[in-house]
């Protein structure tokens, strides 16, 4: 028997602590080598950590909450003669690229295959294992009395959804997951407090990403001192030119289209796309445009990462967009997709509302909130007439960015959106 001490692994650029999230294994257990072990949430990401070894757990090390530092001894293994045998007979399956949500360092890799990168998804756990699924998709079993430990899963890597709970309670409840871009209903769901029976008050551990998002806001709170602008904008043309194209078989969302101006816009007043470096008290405007983009999560806000927004057509940000909301409300997106933005961009669609007050995303120094197009009587050429009108909310830190630039930015949003011709030159 030999005693093997597993210590958290280098698990992304800059990082150098986590929070345990979840413990899929306890002192006793055998595992398998490649076996997810804990799940741990860094400022970057979530990810699984598999077990580098087969053996018997002798110890793991921090409860659910605590922080662990990287390289630190995060769990204890009993390798080697009888644990040996606690190695599958079979290879395990091959495991997909990973997430921010549930993807997998992978410290040790065996010899004879190709090199992996260091963020993995982690393949279902046996059936006899911890069930996988995410915090709220838990809570909603124990709203519906379903026993999720006997549900068989249909999400990635055998993950336990919201539908599989539904469909086991036969189709009850209430709580939806959310599929818009932008602010998540990623709270604690409000539920009508029973009348009769059960307890009156539920306290629900604030831990893992809506922890990340507290502690986010927070600093935004504390570090930037910010003032909202809101402006009207007239898309009608804009929805008229993006039917066009749907005509011909594209299928955008308005969202490319708001970028591209936004870029426009920027190079008119480039100190909206930069960031506040506070150790050196320097202002250091970006000459690249990553937008972050919010994407609503069963387990909270996500942020995803556009890269180059610039270079990339109308059409390359539409299926960019969808591959980067789709991976991150299904768990699993890649390191750099949640990384590097330089502005940020928040929208609930058809929930937008009329206005908001969008938190600034801390070091960035402005934020752009979306809101919903409807349909208004306007006085245009002497004439009644109905138009497509959504207002736009821009917050910038008032410490760097005054209010007439933030003012400006915004009108100059406007312009590219409401004379797409303009935003199809700049193009050119």
């Amino acid at each position: 028997m030999a005693r093997f001490e597993f210590k958290l692994p280098d698990i992304g650029e800059g990082v150098v602590e986590g929070e345990i999230v979840k413990w899929l294994v306890k002192p006793g257990d055998t595992v398998t080598e490649d076996q997810p072990m804990v799940e741990v949430m860094t400022d970057k990401a979530t990810v699984t950590i598999p077990s580098p070894k087969a053996g018997k757990i002798l110890e793991t090390r921090g409860k659910e909450g605590d922080i662990a530092k990287v390289h630190e001894v995060l769990v204890v293994l009993e390798t080697g003669g009888g644990a040996e045998a606690a190695k599958s007979p079979e290879k395990a399956p091959e495991t997909k690229p990973a997430a921010p949500s549930n993807g997998a360092a992978r410290p040790v890799q065996k010899a004879p295959e190709p090199a992996r990168p260091p963020m993995q998804a982690v393949a279902a756990a046996p059936s006899s294992g911890p069930v996988l699924a995410t915090p709220a998709t838990r809570r909603l079993a124990r709203e519906l009395g379903v026993e999720i430990g006997t549900l068989r899963g249909t999400g990635e890597a055998g993950r336990v959804t919201m539908e599989d709970v539904k469909a086991a309670a036969g189709g009850g409840g209430a709580m939806q997951a959310t599929g818009t871009y932008g602010a998540a209903q990623a709270a604690p769901q409000l539920r009508a407090i029973p009348t009769t029976g059960g307890p009156l008050e539920e306290r629900i551990p604030v831990r893992g990403l809506r922890k990340k998002i507290a502690e986010k806001m927070t600093l935004s709170e504390a570090h930037a001192v910010p003032f909202t602008f809101v402006e009207e904008c007239d898309v009608t043309a804009l929805v008229e030119a993006r039917d066009r194209i749907a005509k011909s078989g594209i299928e955008l969302t308005y969202l490319p289209f708001i970028m591209k101006a936004i870029v426009a816009a920027m190079k008119k007043f480039p100190t909206i796309n930069s960031v506040y470096d506070k150790q050196k008290n320097e202002l250091v405007v970006k000459r690249y445009y990553n937008f972050g983009i919010g994407v609503a999560t069963d387990a909270g806000l996500s942020v995803v990462v556009v890269h180059d927004v610039d270079k990339r057509s109308i059409r390359d940000l539409a299926a960019e967009l969808k591959r980067l909301s789709a991976d991150a409300r299904a768990g699993k997106s890649k390191i750099e997709d949640v990384q590097g933005s330089t502005f940020t961009i928040t929208s609930l669609g058809a929930q937008g509302g009329v206005l908001a007050t969008p938190v600034i995303n801390y070091p960035e120094v402005a934020i752009l909130g979306v809101h919903k197009i409807k349909e208004v009587p306007k006085v245009v050429n002497g004439q009644i007439v109905a138009r497509r009108v959504m207002n736009l909310s821009g917050t910038f830190d008032h410490r760097m960015i005054d209010g007439h630039v933030g003012a400006g930015f915004v009108y100059e949003v406007i312009k590219y959106l409401e004379d797409p011709n303009l935003l199809f030159v700049e193009m050119v």
